[in-house]
């Protein structure tokens, strides 16, 4: 028998046996589901978290403080600051100060953001000039003025603030209520925001006008320094570990390998959960077939009458498990999509669908169909022909 004998006998046994074929392609289908849609919503998470951290820049090393207790040792200074610029391979160094929050009126509701102050050298460790929706960057000049992330001036697409308004805004500072009034010079792009590295809640003004509004004595929580080449990266931090004490640092490759750890060990309990799904559907697959060999004895001894040989029985009923495999992980890959696809509609978990995870996923189907298929395949095509014949 040839390739298209085997199709065209193989579909019409399941055709004989709708119901029986219907009930694996369900458990097939399930199982490729569910894989495929776990698989994209831990690959869109990944990609998400990427895009968050790319913000941070290959050539970016943040330094904080490591030590609690004195407040000397909870922030970093000025004199810190010169320290870090003057290190081998620093091409700028960025102050930060966070941890401040203001609330503002819109339209009779309260609402409260982050307020961050950074000076002129962030936006060149960072970047940031393809962020910016409107307006332009802080720079040394500006006093009394804000850039807004997109959740601040565009919080559900309804466009709240632009360009040139004034935002009145009210803090606490050491326990008494201030307010104070910043002009807004530019708004921001929308970032994934999954990390909460992104700078969508943020209200950002300029270092300067930031420590006199929250006084904060020229300390800052972090410096962001810039290294003039990936290359000085690994030199900057042999030179933070051996000469700098309670210092902490992190930089992408760092960043990166965490995530890695943490995404690798969802990938492989979410791979593992929807595993066993498609093992449930091969033990019902060797079921059917099984019963399917003996409802069938006396069909394969006719045949092995005629002529046909073990290695052609054994296809037969092989090509009826990569049908099944092929149909029902084809379905499951688009509806595993789907799901996920819906999912990350009404949640913030992006999904991540690509035609090579569809192909790999109608692999994995047929290859466990094979395999479930196998043993009940191989006990037909060892029938003894005349045994079969006369089978009841």
């Amino acid at each position: 028998m040839n390739v298209l004998d085997f199709a065209v006998m193989s579909t019409e046994g399941l055709r004989e046996r709708k119901f029986r074929f219907a009930l694996n392609l369900v458990g097939i289908l399930i199982g490729c589901a569910a894989v495929t849609g776990l698989i994209s919503m831990s690959q869109g998470m990944k990609t998400s978290i990427v895009d968050d951290i790319s913000i941070f820049g290959a050539t970016t090393v943040q330094v904080y403080p490591t030590l609690g207790g004195d407040e000397a040792f909870t922030s970093l200074d000025w004199r810190d600051l010169n320290r870090l610029r003057s290190i081998a391979g620093v091409e700028a160094a960025a102050p930060v100060q966070a941890g401040r929050y203001g609330r503002y009126d819109y339209r009779g509701m309260t609402y409260s953001n982050e307020v961050v102050g950074v000076d002129e050298n962030y936006f060149m460790v960072h970047g940031g000039e393809n962020d910016v929706e409107d307006g332009k960057l802080l720079t040394h000049s500006d006093g009394a003025a804000a850039l807004l992330g997109y959740n601040v001036w565009n919080p559900d697409d309804e466009a709240r603030y632009g360009v040139g308004d004034r935002l009145r805004i009210r803090s606490t500072v050491d326990g008494d209520e201030v307010e104070f009034t910043v002009r807004v010079v530019g708004t921001l792009k929308k970032t994934s925001g999954m990390t909460g590295a992104g700078v969508d809640d943020y209200i950002i003004m300029h270092l300067g006008y930031f420590e006199q509004v929250f006084d904060t004595q020229g300390r800052y929580v972090a410096v962001d320094l810039k290294a003039e080449t990936i290359d000085d990266v690994e030199g900057i931090k042999q030179t933070l570990d051996e000469d700098f004490d309670n210092l902490g640092y992190q930089s992408m490759d760092m960043i990166m390998e965490e995530v890695n750890m943490i995404t690798g060990t969802i990938n492989a309990v979410l791979g593992g959960i929807a595993g066993l799904s498609l093992i449930v559907a091969g033990v019902g697959i060797i079921n059917t077939m099984t019963v399917s060999v003996m409802e069938r004895t006396k069909e394969i001894g006719t045949l092995k009458a005629i002529g046909a040989k073990n290695m052609d029985i054994l296809g037969l009923f092989m090509t009826a498990a990569l049908i099944t495999g092929v149909i029902g992980g084809v379905i499951g890959a688009l509806f595993g999509f789907t799901i996920s696809y819906v999912i990350s509609r009404f949640t913030a978990i992006p999904s991540a669908s690509s035609p090579s995870l569809g192909v790999l996923i109608v692999g994995f189907a047929m290859v466990t169909c094979v395999i479930s298929g196998l043993h009940p395949a191989w006990r037909a095509s060892k029938l003894n022909p005349v045994e079969a014949l006369r089978h009841e």
